[in-house]
C-alpha cells in the first residue's frame, strides 16, 4: 500500500510514518519544508497535492491550524477545496477532539474547554463539517483523538466510536496503529470515528 503522509514530521505526522514502515508499507513523507522530507508539499496548493496523489492508495493528512495565531482560513479554505473534488486517493485526516461528543455535545462547548485551544478546536470541527457536506467521490475518513494525545507506548489496544468521546488520552502510537487500520481495512467511509486507549 502506497500512502503519502502530509505533516510527516510533526509528533503525530512522525508516529504514523513509523507504524507505516514498521509494517511495510510505502510511505511517502510530505512536508512544506525543502529537505524535511520526501517531497515538498503544501496543505494549501491543493493542484500540487492531487498531483502527489496520483498513484498513492491513500493521502494522510496530519497538518493542524496554525497555532501560532495567524489566519486560520488559508487551513479552511484548502479543506473546503479539498471536500469539493475528489483527488486519486482516499483522504484519511488526524481531527481534533473538540467536536468529539460528551453526553450528546461537542466537548468545545463544555464549560471547562480551555480557551487556548478553542480556536484550534472551531476550526478543525468547522472542517468536519465541510467533508460532512463533501461532493460525491470524495473518499474521506477523519479520526479524532482523545483529549489528549501524545508520545508514549505502542500498546496497539485502542478503543474507537462514532462520534463519542470514548476515553481521555491516546499515545500518538496507538493513535496510528488505529489510522493504519483504517487504512488497510477501511470500516469508516465518508464518516468521522474517534479513538483512545
Amino acid at each position: 500500500m502506497k500512502v503519502l503522509v502530509l505533516g510527516a514530521t510533526g509528533m503525530v505526522g512522525s508516529a504514523i510514518v513509523a507504524e507505516g514502515r514498521r509494517r511495510d508499507q510505502n510511505v511517502v513523507t510530505a512536508s512544506r519544508r525543502p529537505g524535511a522530507a520526501d517531497v515538498v508539499a503544501d496543505l494549501t496548493d491543493t493542484d500540487a497535492l492531487a498531483q502527489h496523489a496520483e498513484g498513492a492508495d491513500a493521502v494522510v493528512i496530519s497538518v493542524p491550524p496554525p497555532r501560532d495565531g495567524s489566519d486560520h482560513q488559508p487551513w479552511l479554505d484548502a479543506h473546503q477545496r479539498l471536500a469539493s473534488r475528489p483527488i486519486p486517493a482516499r483522504l484519511a485526516m488526524v481531527g481534533g477532539a473538540g467536536s468529539s461528543l460528551v453526553e450528546g455535545a461537542p466537548l468545545l462547548e463544555s464549560p471547562d474547554f480551555p480557551e487556548i485551544y478553542k480556536p484550534e478546536a472551531v476550526s478543525a470541527a468547522a472542517a468536519l463539517e465541510m467533508f460532512r457536506g463533501a461532493a460525491d467521490g470524495v473518499d474521506w475518513v477523519i479520526l479524532s483523538p482523545a483529549i489528549e494525545i501524545g508520545p508514549g507506548e505502542r500498546t496497539g489496544a485502542y478503543r474507537t466510536g462514532t462520534d463519542e468521546l470514548v476515553g481521555r488520552r491516546i499515545s500518538a502510537e496507538d493513535y496510528a496503529v488505529a489510522l493504519w487500520d483504517e487504512l488497510t481495512d477501511p470500516q469508516h467511509r465518508r464518516s468521522r470515528f474517534t479513538v483512545a486507549n
